[in-house]
């Protein structure tokens, strides 16, 4: 068994939030679980009671995240690990989706993630000790039609950690971006928020993307319980990545990603170097 960390994981309450605290518990760990209602916390409570910690919490109501980051510090001791997995999908093709929505969705994906990265540093940089995983997606690497905001967010907090990385290195304080295929969580089903159809001219391009994942909600090959089994090893490297694909589908999609955009480069290699002087 690994040395017992205490893990600060937001969005405990489903999905990858979930599975991670129920595997971090098994293998020995203490964790802290933010949810957003009283059922959600005894619930979690209930998974190993003296060691599993619910705490409400709505990362949109970021004044609300330093008071509940100190009081855990204070109370349960110091936070090892931050899992920044609160997060929810938008659906729908750029010009049918307001503006609003992407607002909303920045605010849970990225701007929650970095408030909670905000509030955990100072006891992290005091210690020169801890360690954050982002759980971003294969959407910050790849795209398809009709998801333009979800990638767009987790885009951002791939870059975001990147950079954090390099700034806290040598404090002690590792970064990892956790980024998942398709797996078999609500993210498709009811984590998903989707915009009306209007416009015909997108059908074709759209209507088949949103169909096929609808019908295969529920039957991704990804396994959750494997994926949480990878954080926490990835949690106990003495070299942790900066970047974790999860799944075969992620790893497939990066590297043709990769692979067309080196062929990219190269063949606009000429114009590209042409403005230098």
């Amino acid at each position: 068994m690994s040395i017992s960390k205490l893990l600060l994981i937001t969005g405990a309450s489903s999905g990858f939030g979930r599975a991670l605290a129920v595997e971090a518990l098994a293998a020995g760990h203490r964790v802290v679980g933010t949810v957003r209602n009283a059922e959600a916390a005894a619930q979690l409570e209930a998974l190993a009671p003296g060691r599993a910690f619910a705490r409400l919490l709505d990362v949109t109501d970021v004044e609300a995240i330093a008071p509940v980051v100190d009081e855990v510090e204070a109370t349960l001791g110091a936070i090892d690990v931050l899992v920044n997995n609160a997060g929810y999908g938008h659906e729908g093709v750029l010009e049918e989706s307001p503006l609003d929505a992407m607002r909303k969705q920045f605010d849970v994906n990225v701007f929650g993630a970095v408030a909670m990265i905000q509030a955990v540093l100072p006891h992290m940089r005091a210690r020169r000790a801890g360690h954050i995983l982002n759980i971003t997606s294969m959407g910050g690497f790849i795209t398809m039609p009709g998801i333009a905001y979800y990638c767009g967010s987790k885009f951002a907090l791939e870059g975001i950690g990147e950079v954090l990385g390099k700034e806290v290195a040598a404090l002690g304080i590792r970064v990892t971006s956790v980024a998942p295929g398709s797996f078999r969580t609500d993210w498709a089903g009811r984590s998903m928020v989707r915009a009306p159809r209007t416009i015909a001219d997108y059908d074709a391009v759209f209507d088949p993307i949103r169909q096929r994942r609808q019908d295969v909600s529920g039957k991704q090959l990804g396994d959750p319980q494997k994926a949480s089994r990878a954080m926490l090893a990835a949690i106990d490297s003495d070299a942790p990545p900066a970047h974790l694909l999860l799944g075969s589908d992620a790893l497939k999609l990066v590297r043709e990603k990769l692979v067309a955009l080196q062929d990219e480069l190269t063949q606009w290699e000429a114009l590209t170097v042409s403005t230098d002087g």
